[in-house]
């Protein structure tokens, strides 16, 4: 497996498990419909990757560009680092590596 693979599994992991999270904590059905469908797209850009279809590379480095927009607002909004500084991190990792497969 590469790196950009590894990486996306990872953030779509974390998407899903924060959207989860966030549904739990706070009852944002918003988290959590955001989450997994974000997280789901990432997997399959993951699959589809692993198939090596470039179709989910650029599935993944899209989602990833949103994610990491969405999470850089929600970092300079609330000023914690979990989970918008979390997801920021593994997000521009995941980026850069999707960039350099």
């Amino acid at each position: 497996m590469t790196p950009a693979i590894i990486f996306t599994l990872i953030y779509s992991a974390l998407a899903i498990i924060g959207g989860i999270i966030g549904y739990v904590q706070a009852r944002s059905k918003v988290s959590l419909l955001s989450g997994i469908i974000s997280g789901i797209l990432l997997f399959m850009g993951v699959i589809l990757m692993f198939q090596g279809n470039p179709v989910g590379l650029w599935l993944s480095l899209i989602v990833s560009l949103v994610l990491v927009g969405v999470f850089i607002g929600r970092l300079v909004k609330t000023k914690k680092l979990m989970p918008a500084g979390l997801m920021v991190i593994v997000g521009v990792v995941t980026v850069i590596a999707l960039l350099t497969a």
